[in-house]
């Protein structure tokens, strides 16, 4: 029977908005990714079957689907497609999970999957900034749901429905720095990043060392007067990239491969989109139904740090042990590229479990629209 391996995680240290990969251009920044994903494994691009591409505002410097162009960009051969995905935050993940399917089923023997999002250079709703063209949400669907969604108000209703104060979000928001600054310090990182030239940046920009509650108190909340969600306890946006090879493991054994994990299981979950945050949750349960496994089986999971009560609430609702939800900080501290998101923690989440000889690991992110994917890896 086939199955899916990843035998190579790259992705590029996660730049903030207007920081350093202000002028690099998202397909290059794909394209470096690609590279080095290349160059990392040892991999003859012409035995690549297809590059699979999350990305979300598809408009601008990230139109025309930018996995092909990013593939033509890295010199791969002509030969070698492209298509792109967008599940909105989990593109990428949602990416790695059609890759598997593909490799899986017998469709294609390699494939890349992977994303990236180029926050400064397209921001967060650009695709649906012309008028003329028309707003995403017809006669139909705001019939259904006459509150229009937003993210940042479905934080505050995740927040009241598991009952959060500000300063449980905070202190959580102070942890992912912690961690994440423990992470860098402990050269966690450093074999997966692919530097993109001319920047300068090796390590991931957005962290703030000596984030403290004290400085987290002063922020305003950014989505309801009387909120607890503000810019310090939400994630920040970013630019940023990631790329994984993806096998069969006799198909490594033919390239002279080593397999990192199988893709032990997927999962793809929906659930209301105005709280639009809670998909984690059901996609964890379907994914671990599926899997045979226990949450107490899992050794780290990555959910993503989108907003502080996201990984909260599913902590709560799973059981998980908190000190192995997300170890080596996240989002909040880092920031969340959107199309890229998904590539980049599960290169993180790769890279962890190898390192630490940790049996399985689990990621999930919510997305837009009241989604989530769920995936749980296997150390081989």
């Amino acid at each position: 029977m086939r199955d899916a391996v990843i035998v190579g995680a790259v992705r590029t240290p996660i730049g903030r908005r207007n920081g350093a990969y202000a002028n690099v251009h998202p397909i290059d920044l794909s394209a470096y990714v690609l590279q080095g994903l290349v160059n990392k494994t040892g991999i003859d691009p012409a035995v690549i079957d297809d590059v699979i591409w999350g990305c979300v505002q598809q408009v601008g410097g990230q139109s025309l689907n930018p996995a092909r162009l990013a593939a033509l960009a890295a010199g791969f051969p002509e030969t070698v497609p492209g298509t792109s995905v967008d599940r909105q935050c989990g593109s990428s993940q949602q990416s790695v999970h059609f890759a598997a399917a593909a490799v899986v089923s017998g469709q294609c023997d390699v494939v890349v999957a992977g994303g990236v999002e180029s926050m400064t250079m397209v921001p967060m709703g650009a695709s649906m900034a012309d008028p003329a063209y028309g707003a995403p949400y017809g006669p139909l669907f705001s019939q259904r749901y006459p509150d229009e969604p937003n993210q940042g108000v479905g934080a505050e209703m995740v927040a009241e429905k598991w009952g959060f104060s500000r300063s449980q979000l905070d202190e959580y928001a102070v942890q992912s720095h912690e961690r994440t600054a423990a992470a860098i310090d402990a050269g966690a990182f450093t074999e997966q990043y692919v530097e993109i030239p001319g920047t300068g940046l090796t390590v991931d920009q957005g962290l703030r060392r000596g984030t403290s509650l004290d400085v987290l108190a002063g922020l305003k909340p950014a989505f309801k007067s009387d909120g607890v969600i503000h810019a310090g306890n939400s994630s920040q946006i970013s630019d940023g990239s990631g790329a994984l090879l993806i096998t069969t493991s006799e198909k490594a054994a033919e390239l002279g491969l080593k397999p990192l994990v199988r893709l032990h299981t997927f999962a793809v979950a929906g659930s209301d989109p105005v709280i639009m945050l809670t998909g984690p949750i059901p996609a964890t349960a379907k994914a671990l139904a599926r899997s045979g496994l226990s949450i107490n089986e899992i050794g780290a999971f990555e959910i993503n740090e989108a907003f502080a009560p996201v990984p909260l609430a599913w902590q709560v609702e799973t059981g998980a042990d908190p000190k192995n939800l997300n170890p080596l900080g996240g989002a909040i501290a880092v920031g969340h590229p959107l199309g890229g998101s998904g590539a980049i923690l599960m290169t993180r989440l790769v890279h962890n479990m190898v390192d630490n000889g940790i049996q399985y690991g689990l990621q999930s992110m919510c997305e837009g629209g009241g989604m989530a994917n769920a995936t749980i890896l296997e150390l081989l």
